[in-house]
Order: C-alpha cells, then structure tokens, then sequence
C-alpha cells in the first residue's frame, strides 16, 4: 500500500509536540547528555527555546541528583538520556526515583528500535529490555512514537508530581523538527 500525505503525516512525530507537552506541565529544565536519537528533532529546538533551561552533563546518573534537587526547589525537570544511558544510570534509577519516590520524568530514546516492531520484540537486546526492566522498578511508562502519543505526556509529568513518583516516555521514533 502507498503512503498517502494523510498515513505519512500520521506517523511523525514532532519535537514541537513534545515540547509543548513540557511546557504545559511546568517543565522548566531539561537535563541531558548528547543522544543520537533525539538530538536534532528534540535536543536542537529545546536549545532554542528561552523557557526551557538546558543543562548539559557528562554522565546520566548526574541527571538523576540534579532533578531531585530542582524538585526539591519546586522545579520541574525533564532527563532526556537515550536507553543505553538509562540501563548505564539503573543504580541512580534505583536509588534516587525509586527507593526515595522522587518525581523523575525520564524520556528515554529509543535508538535503533524497529518501526515495525514492538519494543519486547526488537533485535535489540538493549531496547529488547527496557520495558521489562522499568515494569520490574515500578515505574510507569508511555511508548511516544507519534504525534497522537505526546497528549499523555503533561497528565503524566502532573501525576508523577503530585504523586512523587517517577515516571518514563519511551521515544520510539525519531522526532522531527519542522
């Protein structure tokens, strides 16, 4: 079957969208290694955007500490890391979102996940156990693959705060930026 605008338009997924999902929730910082994934339709746009504070770090496990001090300050923050950076940061995972229930919002890119694939399914061992690893942590998660998907994003973030729990978006696609 040939894609039509209509079916085309229907599986992006824009860093506009996301975007304005966190600024709808009250995100006011976005904590962030360099990730592949996400960088040019998600990362680039939030370097530009005046309302989002940018705070690059070296390691994810430093996204962690920082959010949990940002809502200890009644600051809302974003970690966006890719999967491999969140199976590196499990002990902080562990340790700061679980054990001391910190509402950490997580966006986690699914880099090299199929399209046509579940995650579960993937040939990727990596993006194969993600899913599995965050239902045996407790903590809730939403697949983001396109633009229809982004609308549980800021009732998430709001519930993971008023519930002080963690909370994870998995980015299964590419955002684009147009």
């Amino acid at each position: 079957m040939e894609a039509t605008p209509q079916t085309a338009q229907a599986v992006l997924l824009h860093g506009e969208a996301i975007i304005e999902s966190l600024k709808q929730a009250r995100v006011g910082y976005v904590l962030s290694v360099p990730d592949l994934h996400t960088s040019q339709g998600l990362l680039k746009p939030i370097t530009q955007d005046a309302s989002l504070k940018l705070i690059r770090v070296c390691k994810e496990d430093e996204t962690l500490a920082i959010a949990a001090g940002l809502s200890y300050g009644d600051k809302r923050a974003l970690v966006l890391i890719q999967y491999t950076g969140m199976l590196y940061a499990m002990n902080a995972i562990r340790a700061i979102a679980c054990d001391q229930s910190m509402p950490i919002c997580m966006m986690i890119g699914m880099l090299g996940k199929e399209p046509d694939r579940p995650s579960r399914e993937s040939g990727k061992f990596g993006v194969r156990i993600i899913e599995p690893l965050l239902d045996v942590m407790g903590i809730a998660y939403h697949r983001i693959d396109r633009d229809a998907d982004v609308a549980c994003i800021a009732p998430a973030i709001e519930t993971a705060y008023a519930q002080s729990r963690p909370i994870a978006f998995l980015i299964e696609r590419r955002p684009v930026h147009s």
